[in-house]
C-alpha cells in the first residue's frame, strides 16, 4: 500500500488539474479541509490543505495509534488495570472528560473508549502515563510517529489537543495519520464506530453525529476549540463496484459550529462517492510490455507495477483513458527489480491525466564480459 501511494504520488498534480477542468469543487464552510481517497491513496479535492491548525481534540488520534502500538507491542494489555494520577484527574475541568478518580484503577480498554467516543482529557493523560511513564515521553513517541508517518507540519504537545502554541498541524497531515489508524489497526479502529460509552455510571455519547446519519460512516473523531472552531475527521466505505468497497476520508477544521461540521463533513463525503470512481488499472506483478535488454543475463525483462495501481478519476474518464508507455531505451544490464524504466500516462482525448512509474518486475544481472562485447557491438551498429 505505501508503494502504491508513492507510485501515485508522482500523478496527483496531473490528476488535480485535469479533474478540476470537468468536476467543481465543492463549496464547504470551513477555513482549511481536504477529501483523500484512502483506497487509491490520492487527494481528490482540497483547500488549504498545508495551513497550520489546531488539532484540538484531532490529536487524540495520535494518542490512540501509539497506544495501539503499544498493545501490538505487548507493553500493554486492554484487560491490564491502570492506576489515575492525579494529573490526569485534575485535567482541565471544563473540558471534555471521562470521569476517572484516583481511587479506582481503569482497564486500559475502558480509556480507549473513553478517549474516543468520550473524548475524555483525562483518559488521555492516563494513557499516555500508562504507555511512557509521564506526557512528556509520551508526546516524543508521538511526534517521533509523527516523522515518520511524514506528517511533515504536525507538532504535538501533549496527549489530548488542549490548546497550546507548540500543538498544531494541517489537514493534510491528520488524513495521513487517520490512513495510518485504519489501516495499520483495524481491529481498534472499530471503537470510533461506537456510539456511546458508559463509565462511571456517566453515559455520554460519540460526538460524531454522522454515526447517526450514515450507516458508511465509521469514524474517526471530532474536536472544537475556542481558537480553532470546530473540527473533524470523518471515514466513510462504500461499494465501488468489481474493485470492492471504496474508502474516504474527509478532514475540515474551522467550522462555526457542531451542525456545520457535520453537514460538511457529509457533502464532501457525499460528493466524493458521487462524482469519482477509483479503478483498478493493473494488477500486482502484471507485465504492460517486455522490451529488449543489452548487455544482461536476459535478452528481455518484464515490466509493470510491483503493487496494484489504483487510481482515482472523474465518473466517466475511466472508460476513455488510453495508456501510452514512456521507456528508457536502451535499456542496459543490470538492472534491479524495482527500478523505475519508464512512465506509463493515461492520456484523454490527447491529454495527460495521469503518469505513472514504471519498474522492472524481475533482476537482470550483467551478461559475461563476451556478452557485454557483442552487445556493444550490437548497439554501436544499430
Amino acid at each position: 500500500m505505501k508503494k502504491l501511494i508513492a507510485a501515485v504520488a508522482a500523478s496527483v498534480l496531473l490528476m488535480s488539474a485535469a479533474s478540476a477542468q470537468t468536476v467543481p469543487a465543492p463549496q464547504i464552510a470551513a477555513r482549511s479541509w481536504l477529501l483523500l481517497d484512502a483506497t487509491s491513496g490520492q487527494i481528490i479535492a482540497s483547500q488549504d490543505p498545508d495551513a497550520r491548525i489546531e488539532p484540538a481534540s484531532l490529536t487524540k488520534v495520535m494518542t490512540a495509534y501509539v497506544t495501539f502500538q503499544a498493545i501490538r507491542d505487548k507493553k500493554l494489555t486492554l484487560d491490564q488495570m491502570v492506576t489515575v494520577s492525579v494529573r490526569a484527574w485534575k485535567v482541565d475541568g471544563s473540558s471534555s472528560k471521562m470521569f476517572i478518580d484516583p481511587a479506582t484503577p481503569v482497564k486500559v480498554n475502558d480509556l480507549l473508549y473513553g478517549l474516543m467516543v468520550q473524548s475524555g482529557n483525562d483518559a488521555a493523560v492516563a494513557l499516555a502515563e500508562a504507555v511512557a511513564g509521564d506526557e512528556g515521553t509520551f508526546v516524543t513517541l508521538m511526534n517521533r510517529e509523527a516523522q515518520r508517518m511524514g506528517m511533515k507540519n504536525t507538532k504535538f504537545a501533549n496527549p489530548h489537543g488542549l490548546p497550546s502554541p507548540d500543538n498544531y498541524s494541517t489537514a493534510r497531515d491528520l488524513s495521513i495519520l487517520a490512513s495510518h489508524v485504519i489501516k495499520d489497526f483495524p481491529e481498534f479502529y472499530k471503537i470510533d464506530s461506537v456510539k456511546e460509552f458508559t463509565y462511571n455510571k456517566i453515559k455520554q455519547q460519540n460526538r460524531n453525529r454522522l454515526l447517526w446519519l450514515d450507516p458508511t460512516v465509521d469514524g474517526m473523531k471530532t474536536g472544537h476549540t475556542e481558537a480553532s472552531g470546530y473540527s473533524m475527521i470523518a471515514s466513510a466505505h462504500r461499494p465501488n463496484g468489481p474493485a470492492g468497497e471504496r474508502r474516504l476520508i474527509s478532514v475540515l477544521s474551522g467550522a462555526t459550529s457542531d451542525s456545520l461540521r457535520t453537514a460538511e463533513s457529509q457533502k464532501l463525503l457525499n460528493w466524493g462517492y458521487q462524482n469519482f470512481d477509483t479503478v483498478r488499472l493493473y494488477a500486482k506483478g502484471q507485465a504492460i510490455a517486455t522490451p529488449e535488454i543489452w548487455k544482461g543475463s536476459s535478452s528481455t525483462v518484464k515490466i509493470g507495477f510491483l503493487n496494484d495501481v489504483l487510481v482515482t478519476v472523474p465518473k466517466g474518464v475511466a472508460q476513455k483513458m488510453k495508456p501510452v508507455l514512456e521507456r528508457k531505451d536502451p535499456l542496459v544490464a543490470p538492472v534491479a527489480r524495482g527500478a523505475q524504466v519508464g512512465t506509463l500516462k493515461m492520456v484523454v482525448d490527447g491529454k495527460p491525466l495521469l503518469a505513472l512509474p514504471v519498474v522492472a518486475l524481475d533482476e537482470v544481472q550483467e551478461a559475461s564480459i563476451f556478452g557485454r562485447a557483442w552487445d556493444s557491438m550490437r548497439l554501436w551498429m544499430k
